[in-house]
């Protein structure tokens, strides 16, 4: 089994942050991004110059801003595409208090079809940080730093809202969820087009590294009760017929178990999915940590019951 180690931070695009803050508008809920050409919070200036080196990113931190009890922190980042490729970017943001150091709030933001070459500036508003989360003091101050940079083939990006694919159906991931070493992520699927859709059985699911390359050696299993009982992801495969507007789901199972004296853990964050044979495939971001075990579980498609 090829092993990827677990990365400290390994982002396939160049991001530069900005940060300044943003007055005391109010926009959207918990979190909002917004191109910068309409909101440009680039007031600051970069505090640590870099050199991008192939897809690896280079952050460069940022300046300040007030404290959350007078304005909502905001911040500007570039992302660019050094692949051959249109990439989809999904961005992981972190605002800290620069003071302790202290986790306020995160934000992810989706850069749709960047050209290869090209650098896209965003903007991102935290709208949920408490006063109480930042230092006391009059200078208290707000960071925002880079957590994760994914990108995939925006022939093959995943998406939950907007324009209905050609294919005629949405293929997303869930956040999934996270107990005590075992991970459940949900595949959904959405037909958004105009006919009805035939599915059944478990989809092919492919684990990919952080270069977007097959991980080998990965066992993948048909029913999520080969790795766990109770994860809603078993049971024999239906003959489902999605009408306009119906979805179904399968859950992707998995323990991030690590055994001593074994090689290094797996990390595979990215998942290249096939609804059923002959479909078109799309790449997920399940994040799939699978430790030392070499499994993964996937579940039946199952018909959701309407919102």
């Amino acid at each position: 089994m090829r092993r990827t180690p677990l990365p400290a931070l390994a982002l396939p695009a160049a991001c530069l942050l900005l940060l300044t803050a943003c007055g005391t508008e109010r926009q959207g809920a918990a979190a909002s991004a917004t191109p910068s050409a309409a909101r440009d919070c680039g007031a600051g200036s970069p505090t640590a110059p870099g050199t991008p080196d192939g897809d690896e990113a280079v952050v460069i931190g940022t300046g300040t801003g007030p404290g959350a009890d007078r304005a909502r922190p905001c911040g500007t980042y570039a992302v660019t595409n050094r692949g051959t490729e249109p990439l989809t970017y999904t961005v992981t943001l972190g605002f800290q208090d620069a003071d302790t150091g202290r986790g306020l709030t995160n934000v992810k933001d989706t850069v749709e079809a960047v050209a290869p070459g090209r650098t896209v500036r965003r903007t991102v508003t935290a709208d949920d940080v408490p006063a109480a989360g930042v230092s006391s003091d009059a200078a208290g101050r707000v960071t925002l730093s880079v957590l994760t940079v994914r990108g995939v083939p925006a022939a093959e990006a995943s998406s939950e809202g907007g324009a209905c694919p050609p294919t005629g159906v949405r293929v997303y991931a869930d956040e999934g969820d996270a107990a005590m070493g075992l991970r459940v992520v949900g595949l959904h699927l959405e037909n958004c087009g105009v006919r009805p859709y035939r599915l059944k059985g478990h989809p092919r699911v492919e684990p990919l590294d952080e270069a977007r390359e097959r991980v080998d050696g990965v066992a993948v299993l048909e029913g999520g009760d080969a790795i766990a009982s109770g994860t809603g992801a078993d049971g024999p495969p239906e003959q489902l017929v999605l009408a306009p507007g119906e979805r179904a789901r399968a859950g992707l199972v998995w323990r991030n178990t690590v055994d001593s004296g074994t090689e290094g853990p797996v990390a595979a964050p990215y998942a290249r999915v096939w609804a059923k044979p002959g479909a078109a495939p799309v790449m997920v971001i399940p994040e799939l940590d699978l430790g030392t075990t070499g499994k993964l579980g996937v579940g039946p498609w199952k018909k959701e019951q309407k919102r």
